[in-house]
């Protein structure tokens, strides 16, 4: 009978758990799903705002429910497929591009409990956990995975459709996933070496007060590439060249229609909420409440819940800002897109990088600040000068040889 009971105890306690990751699971997927819905609209209201017009107004209230009907008058179109089309990846394209975008939550901390140096736990069901799917010690580097995935989608269904437009839209994509990866990666380097880990709770936990907030911490330039770098990586405008009508007639989704290509168009928008969310987290503290010198918690009285408010408020402020971005940036050259990845962000991403990592080693071995300092900057611009010389050297080669750019 103890035996029994035992297994009984067993049983009863991994039913729990996974009720929880149950509950887990869908409430990313809903939040997932409603957030991506409410964010075309908010797209949609914000820009006409911006141009004096009145946006979506007829189906539901302030035309919140547009979204909705447009999805499902879509799912009713025809399911077009094009003859000369890599049937296969054709149809696995759309799906490429819009799971990654819903599993990068999976380790992404929405709210949790991080002050006095805890780790973000609390209670559900009698059992304590964690208010994100998982906590991977290299949480960062499944962010990073999962995110190239994503265009993946993008360069598939350029290729499998068959024709010139949405071809021409996928190389345009990798070239310029190439491009914007590398910045972002180093970027994002900082934040690991500031945080000393890669677990994006950890992350978070060494976050403790607006000071220690990463985009101060690391000295606001890592977050200003990232923020830029994570626009051009999702295709948003002004670095949305992958599908630049004027040109493309409608880019790498050209040949879609019906469902698949309503999946396309959630995903643009879920990438941007996703990507929203992993700058609060590396950059703004996720849900640790903005605190300023010894002021309270202005949220204190929601309680367990004053995170995940936190973290909603910190989201919204960047969605509106890519909002932003397209209602007044015009779209940059295709040489403008890549002068500024390979000439600018990196080597500043770079450079930057190593500033920090000599501050941090002069700081372990008891090094003079300011000689490691001039040092550093000696360096980088050494460095800065031999690449703006040939640069400059290139561009003079290819004038001689009479290229347009």
């Amino acid at each position: 009978m103890l035996a029994l009971d035992q297994i009984l105890d067993h049983i009863k306690l991994f039913s729990i758990e996974m009720l929880i990751v149950l509950i887990k699971v869908l409430v990313i997927f809903v939040v997932g799903l409603v957030g991506t819905m409410l964010m075309v609209w908010f797209e949609r209201k914000v820009v006409a705002f911006m141009q004096n017009r009145i946006g979506p107004d007829k189906a539901g209230p302030k035309g919140l429910m547009q979204t909705l009907a447009d999805g499902i008058k879509l799912f009713f179109k025809e399911d077009l497929i094009p003859d000369r089309s890599d049937r296969f990846v054709f149809k696995l394209a759309p799906y490429l591009a819009f799971v990654p975008a819903f599993l990068v939550w999976s380790v992404i901390p929405m709210g949790g409990d991080f002050s006095n140096g805890k780790d973000g736990s609390v209670h559900i069901l009698g059992r304590i956990t964690k208010l994100q799917l998982a906590d991977p010690p290299i949480g960062v580097l499944l962010l990073l995975a999962l995110s190239g995935i994503a265009i993946y989608g993008i360069m598939l269904a350029g290729w499998s459709s068959g024709s010139k437009y949405p071809l021409l839209g996928s190389v345009r994509a990798s070239a310029q996933m190439v491009s914007y990866e590398a910045a972002l990666g180093l970027s994002l380097a900082t934040v690991i070496l500031v945080a000393g880990t890669l677990s994006t709770s950890g992350i978070v936990a060494s976050q403790t007060s607006f000071t220690h907030w990463h985009v101060v911490a690391t000295g606001v330039v890592p977050f200003i590439i990232f923020l830029i770098a994570a626009t051009a990586e999702h295709n948003r405008p002004p670095f949305d060249l992958v599908e630049a009508e004027q040109e493309l007639v409608g880019g790498f989704n050209t040949e879609y229609s019906s469902i698949r290509f309503a999946l396309f168009f959630l995903a643009e928008f879920m990438n941007t909420i996703t990507m929203s969310g992993v700058i609060v987290t590396l950059f703004f503290g996720g849900p640790q409440p903005l605190v300023i010198g010894g002021a309270h918690n202005l949220l204190s009285f929601l309680g367990p819940f004053s995170g995940s408010v936190w973290f909603l408020l910190k989201v919204l402020v960047f969605l509106y800002s890519y909002v932003w971005f397209r209602a007044t940036l015009p779209r940059l050259r295709y040489d403008q897109l890549m002068n500024l990845g390979w000439k600018l962000l990196i080597p500043l991403a770079l450079g930057w990088f190593m500033l920090l990592a000599a501050f941090r080693v002069g700081q372990d071995n008891h090094w003079n600040r300011a000689v490691v300092g001039l040092v550093s900057i000696a360096v980088i611009a050494v460095c800065w000068l031999l690449l703006s010389h040939a640069v400059r050297v290139s561009q003079r080669n290819r004038e001689r040889e009479g290229a347009t750019f």
